[in-house]
Formats: structure tokens, sequence, C-alpha cells
């Protein structure tokens, strides 16, 4: 991790609860593709790092004998204890703790799964940490995916897409143009990098690249597109200070005028996944 940049609590701080109404699900089946590419059975354990408010876990629970997700943000685990709740998983327990103190007090793992987490973390030091997790015949699965917002097509939907070179452009005139990090600007190497090298150096070989083709079409409402502003690490709500409801009054009115009778329509982006076996 650069020295330019260092991790710290404020990251998502206040973001769990728009993150979960404006973020866009994984494929229902994603938690069983990835048991299946990973050639594992139900008898598997697995780990979520970076978990979220639970979004890749609860699917991973359907499958799998039992799943543990990791996240640092007490927010993002309140959010998905509840989802838990609420469908009956009884086989997910949920741990606030980073990354880089794994394992831990953690048993070793069948499966080890990273959705849109990895670059957030000192990433030599926690390969390395699940490399020695994992059993005999394990596997890492990294997940590829943009959910806060649909692909990038022109052509003609339903109803307009969201605005979001003008959103964009509104945060700017709030945060400044530098892409806004927790308490720091976020350098573009966070985001970027050679993934793949950094699991090679860590034991793992690999990796199988499996694509998850989508393409729907999908209504969003002026609210969701509203939470998906504040479930980024570049624009949650505690960066606006005392500006907040300023900037969320003039985001909503800009996309009243943009929507379609307070509605847009996007296209799912594909998902792909790694899996990386230890060498």
């Amino acid at each position: 991790m650069p020295n330019a940049w260092t991790w710290d609590e404020t990251l998502y701080a206040g973001s769990a609860e728009h993150y979960v109404r404006g973020r866009m699900p994984y494929p229902c089946d994603l938690g069983a593709q990835i048991v299946k590419a990973a050639q594992l059975g139900g008898a598997t354990r697995a780990l979520d790092v970076g978990c979220g408010p639970g979004s890749l876990t609860l699917l991973l629970a359907a499958c799998v004998q039992e799943v543990i997700g990791i996240d640092a943000d007490a927010g993002m685990l309140q959010q998905a204890a509840r989802a838990a709740a609420r469908a009956g998983a009884g086989n997910v327990s949920w741990r606030r703790m980073r990354a880089e103190e794994l394992p831990g007090d953690q048993d070793s793992v069948d499966l080890v799964t990273f959705a849109q987490s990895f670059h957030w973390m000192e990433r030599e030091t926690v390969a390395a940490a699940v490399r020695g997790m994992l059993r005999p015949g394990g596997a890492c699965v990294h997940v590829h995916a943009t959910t806060h917002r649909g692909d990038d097509s022109f052509d003609p939907l339903p109803r307009p897409r969201p605005p979001y070179e003008q959103i964009r452009a509104l945060v700017v005139s709030y945060l400044g143009p530098g892409r806004r990090a927790g308490r720091s600007s976020l350098p573009e190497v966070i985001l970027g990098g050679d993934e793949p090298a950094v699991y090679r150096r860590a034991g793992f070989r690999g990796p199988l690249h499996v694509e998850v083709r989508r393409g729907e079409v999908v209504e969003r409402s002026v609210e969701d597109i509203l939470a998906a502003t504040f479930s980024l690490s570049s624009s949650t709500p505690h960066l606006f200070g005392a500006d907040c409801g300023r900037f969320e009054s003039e985001l909503r009115a800009l996309l009243v005028a943009e929507s379609d009778g307070g509605l847009f329509c996007e296209r799912l982006r594909d998902v792909a996944f790694d899996v990386w076996r230890p060498g």
C-alpha cells in the first residue's frame, strides 16, 4: 500500500445503509457458480473477506456448510446481520476485523472470497495470510464487479440513464477534483496494480477465469441513485460535513429533473471471477 494513503475507519463511515439500497445485487446464482468452479461441495467452510453488508456472503451461505464474513466497518456488519436474519441464514457468522489481522483466531477454510474489496487491503500481506488458511484442495476467489452503476452502453432504453457525469460534477463542486477515500485523497494505484502477480507471489497458481454474462435492463429510482452515490467511498455522507443536507437536496433535484417520473433505466454489467489455487 503506497505511503500516500493509509486505510482508516472513515473509509465507508455512514454509507452502509446507502450501500444496501444503492448497490445492485450480484447474480442470484453467483455463490453456486463460485463453489462449482472451485470444485468444492456442500461441506465447504468459506470466508468472505471485506464482506460489506453480506451481498456475496449470503449467496455463498446457500451453497456451503458455513461462511464467515469479516469487515472492518461496524455499520456494514450490522446491515449484514440484519440481512442474514431476514433470510433465515443460520450458517453465517460475522466478525469485525481488518483483513490484515488474518488469520487471527480463525480456523482453516476451504474457500476465501474477495468481492470489490481486495484493492483496499495491504494485498501482499493479506494474500499470504489467506494462502496459509486454505485447506488442501481449497481455493481463493476474486470477484470482479461494479454494482453501483450500470454499463457504459448508449443504445436507447425505456427510460433515461442516470446522469453520472452531472452527479460527478456536483460531487466535485463540493469535495474538489481529487478522489476522496476516508480522510485522504486516493492514489490511482490503489484501484490498479498487478493483482495476479500479488496472488502468484503469495503462492497461488491460476487463475481459472469465469465470466458471468448479464445485460438485463433494470429500473432504478431517484432514491436508488442517491443511495448509490452515498455508497461510494469517494462520496460517503460524512465527507460533506455540514453541507451534506444541501448536497443531498441538490442531487435529488438534479435526479428528479433528469428522470422519467422519478425513474431511470440501466443495463447491468457483467460479473467475472478468478479462481486461484494454492501452488
